[in-house]
């Protein structure tokens, strides 16, 4: 009893038995998952809340330094996270088709959607920026803008297609011209109506727009479905399209935009610097200082600044020369007529070659930059400066050559003739003088003393022929 009653008393270890062993391992799994889940959700990095709409601002015509610029803040957005859309604000008169697809290749490829908005009231999307609006998840205008004429032109001057406002070319060439006019207006018009089909916009006005060049106001863009919407500002656009289904990156996506924050990053220091650089009127006086700056160190060498600036300034026009649309024949008339400017100073011709230089220079500056290439034209104004200083310089040189003829000579042997100086040493008819510090033999009708001051008469070979003062 006793012993039977001492079993009924004690009780097992814990885990001496299968149940307690089982809820041993349950409890430390508990506590292993428990630890682990906190492990990751301290190590995970935080989910990033597409927070920010980036507002770019296009104003001017699109060249490089925009196209550099907009592709730069597309990736930048892109790779930061937290953007959840990109804004072009756009007033642009059109630009370089380089430039233009450039623009576009990125916008087609940037993970975060891109709407172009044309704004403020009274800025205008031509041209280039017709083809980039087209390109844009979303197509937006302010009241009182307008969007089109979308027409390539030539880089020499009229419209590429025959119907337009360019004349029609006459002569032998017109039929291979009308050729390759109708295969760019067929490209560009393929291209927009492309655009047109990715983003469900009116490829039918996209193709209006490009061979006949027509345009329209924010009201009838919107009625005749080029645009998406057209909203006063950008935090009513964000409102307007926020929930709207569109393509971004080849694929369906739908904008949440209503809580977005409007961030403007305007254009850095290298936008503007590039941007100043392709000026085509930075870019022309920047190489006429180049060619004068190496002109002058060649004719003074080991003047060193007038080379380094011209060497430095020359590099940089070409840099620039590289992007901008240019007339290579109009460059050689402006290089042709600097060389015929600098042999009229040296040749004297008289003026024939200094006023056929101007002439060159002129019409090569005129016919150096396209004239209706929008934002790329060379102001009149520079090319008569230039010239006007370019004709001052050759009258300068040529003052200077005809006073330096008229000066008398200070060197060589015309120089000892009347030169004066004193007699050195005498004996009889002949002795030693002294001229332009120099002991030279001397020869005299009469006698001289010593210290005499003596006049050179003239010279046989090296022996002068004297006589006293």
């Amino acid at each position: 009893m006793r012993e039977s009653g001492r079993r009924a008393t004690q009780f097992p270890a814990v885990g001496s038995t299968p149940i307690g062993q089982l809820s041993l391992w349950r409890s430390a799994a508990a506590v292993i998952l428990v630890v682990a889940a906190a492990f990751f959700v301290l190590s995970a990095p935080p989910a990033r809340a597409a927070g920010r709409a980036v507002v770019l601002d296009v104003d001017g015509a699109i060249g490089p330094a925009v196209a550099d610029y907009i592709e730069r803040e597309i990736g930048a957005a892109a790779a930061s996270g937290g953007t959840g859309l990109i804004v072009l604000r756009m007033n642009t008169p059109g630009g370089l088709d380089t430039s233009m697809r450039q623009i576009i290749r990125a916008i087609l490829a940037s993970p975060v959607p891109v709407a172009t908005f044309v704004a403020p009231s009274g800025a205008r999307a031509a041209s280039a920026g017709t083809y980039i609006a087209y390109a844009s998840a979303i197509a937006a205008m302010a009241p009182g803008t307008n969007i089109g004429a979308a027409t390539p032109v030539q880089i020499g001057g009229g419209s590429l297609f025959p119907g337009g406002s360019g004349q029609k070319p006459q002569g032998k060439n017109a039929g291979a011209e009308d050729t390759e006019t109708r295969k760019i207006i067929n490209d560009a018009t393929a291209y927009i109506q492309s655009l047109a089909a990715l983003n469900h916009h009116n490829a039918d006005w996209a193709a209006d727009a490009v061979r006949s060049a027509v345009s329209l106001p924010a009201s009838q863009a919107l009625s005749m479905h080029v645009i998406d919407v057209i909203a006063k500002d950008v935090p009513d656009l964000l409102q307007q399209i926020d929930g709207r289904s569109v393509t971004v990156n080849g694929k369906p996506f739908k904008l949440a935009t209503a809580g977005l924050t409007v961030v403007n990053t305007p254009p850095d220091w290298r936008t503007e610097l590039l941007q100043l650089v392709t000026d085509p009127n930075v870019a022309f006086i920047l190489m006429l200082i180049g060619v004068y700056g190496l002109i002058l160190e060649f004719f003074n060498p080991g003047a060193v600044a007038p080379g380094l600036i011209g060497a430095i300034s020359l590099v940089i026009a070409l840099y620039a020369l590289a992007f901008i649309p240019i007339n290579y024949a109009g460059a050689a008339l402006v290089v042709v007529g600097i060389g015929l400017m600098m042999a009229e100073v040296h040749i004297g011709a008289f003026g024939a070659l200094g006023v056929g230089g101007i002439a060159a220079f002129v019409i090569g500056a005129l016919m150096m930059f396209p004239a209706r290439t929008p934002g790329f034209e060379l102001s009149g104004a520079v090319v008569i400066v230039a010239a006007i200083i370019s004709a001052a310089i050759i009258l300068g040189a040529l003052g200077a050559l005809v006073h330096a003829r008229t000066r008398p000579v200070v060197t060589g042997s015309e120089a000892l003739i009347g030169a004066e100086g004193e007699a050195v040493f005498w004996e009889g008819d002949e002795g030693r003088v002294r001229v332009h510090g120099e002991i030279w033999r001397a020869r005299a009708d009469a006698p001289l003393k010593a210290g005499a001051p003596i006049k050179v008469v003239r010279r046989d070979g090296l022996v002068l022929l004297v006589q006293s003062v």
